[in-house]
């Protein structure tokens, strides 16, 4: 069976407000995890963002929460070696996953990262959903498919957020968005929703704020 996978639905009233109010409260830096006995307790609603490097996470969040720093942009990919945890009023976690797919990373770094990564995703129960970053230009490559593959094993349903919808044009995106449903055509954890993402000119931030705080 073919699942269409279809853009997710502009918010109605109701829920954008909600989602308006819930990234309009503190928004804070937590701590950086850099072992599984490090995470916080298990206490709330979570939901992480995973994605490779230079794919745009730290400008995502940064718009998503509407603080211009809370998530480091970096030139240098590769920098964020910690789960990072940030709080939402006192009702959610939203959590930083190390980038991947940084080739000049050094091999024991990166399996540092991987044996993390695997133990987090495979782990934490109160787990709701990974927002997996794909950045709109490229589609869904082999790195990723890799991290959906693992998302699959470990039973942790993902949705695609697309990134950097303004940096091709319009009439390009039905190609990209087509690429996209059909790899994820094998992935049984993929959520059936796509979000369409420009954190410059904040297409998406609304939606993917009210998916975040209407969670349960």
């Amino acid at each position: 069976m073919t699942i269409p996978f279809p853009l997710a639905p502009a918010p109605d009233d109701a829920s954008r407000e909600k989602g308006r109010l819930m990234f309009a409260g503190p928004i804070d830096f937590l701590k950086g995890v850099v072992a599984m006995s490090g995470l916080p307790p298990a206490d709330r609603i979570e939901v992480c963002f995973a994605g490779r490097s230079n794919v745009g996470k730290s400008s995502l969040i940064n718009a998503l929460t509407g603080r211009k720093a809370l998530a480091r942009a970096s030139n240098t990919p590769g920098r964020t070696q910690e789960i990072n945890y940030f709080t939402a009023g006192d009702s959610h976690y939203l959590v930083d996953l190390p980038g991947y797919g940084y080739a000049e990373a050094p091999v024991a770094v990166v399996a540092k990262w991987q044996a993390l990564l695997k133990s987090y995703l495979g782990g934490r129960q109160t787990l709701r959903r990974a927002f997996v970053l794909i950045d709109m230009r490229h589609g869904i490559k082999k790195v990723d498919d890799e991290i959906l593959t693992l998302l699959d094993r470990s039973a942790v349903t993902f949705q695609v957020v697309l990134t950097k919808a303004d940096k091709i044009k319009t009439s390009e995106h039905e190609a990209i968005l087509s690429q996209v449903r059909g790899a994820l055509q094998k992935h049984p954890a993929a959520y059936p929703e796509i979000i369409v993402t420009s954190s410059e000119k904040g297409d998406g931030i609304e939606t993917l704020r009210t998916i975040i705080a209407t969670m349960v």
